[in-house]
């Protein structure tokens, strides 16, 4: 069973997608995640909350639980996308919008809308740092914007895009996740 952590819809379930298709984010690194990102930002509340790769949108539904204002989940997978549109049905249809598209073709055909937080969490397989650079671009990243990268606890950091350092990172078992500090471009 999977639940939101805490906040708002703490304790509440959601539905994870079958088969291998895609990988939820546990409680126990999501908990993590929203410790760093409240120790690095002192808040979530107001937020605007960008989950890439959002599989059941667990990490973007636990943001909204939290108090980000603005929430966009990002998924193509057909079967986590049932998924996702009914656990934001079921739990926070105001709060949540859900993207049904590849995370590069969002990337390269909505105009951009500055968010304060961005989390990507690819297939292991897949690589970051195209995703990255293209966020980097004007507009899609507040000032002083957090992003974090979830992948195997085996991979190396991301490539950061010029204008981002990297913070820290945190690991839960198997799984690493990289907060990386967006300062924008200098010139």
């Amino acid at each position: 069973m999977t639940r939101v952590v805490a906040g708002e819809l703490g304790g509440r379930r959601l539905a994870v997608p079958s088969g291998r298709g895609t990988r939820p984010t546990s409680e126990r690194v999501r908990e993590g995640l929203f410790s760093t990102l409240v120790a690095i930002r002192g808040s979530l509340s107001g937020a605007a909350f960008l989950d890439l790769y959002a599989g059941s949108g667990a990490v973007g539904i636990e943001a909204a639980s939290r108090g980000a204002a603005r929430v966009t989940c990002v998924e193509r997978d057909p079967r986590a996308l049932a998924v996702l549109r009914a656990n934001v049905e079921g739990l926070a249809p105001g709060n949540v919008v859900v993207s049904a598209a590849p995370v590069e073709r969002f990337l390269r055909a909505v105009t951009p809308d500055p968010w304060d937080v961005v989390f990507l969490d690819p297939p292991y397989s897949d690589s970051v740092d195209e995703m990255l650079a293209l966020l980097a671009g004007d507009g899609w990243l507040a000032p002083s914007a957090t992003l974090v990268v979830e992948r195997s606890a085996r991979d190396t950091e991301p490539d950061w895009p010029a204008g981002t350092e990297l913070d820290r990172s945190r690991r839960y078992g198997d799984t690493v996740l990289w907060y990386g500090l967006w300062y924008g471009r200098r010139p």
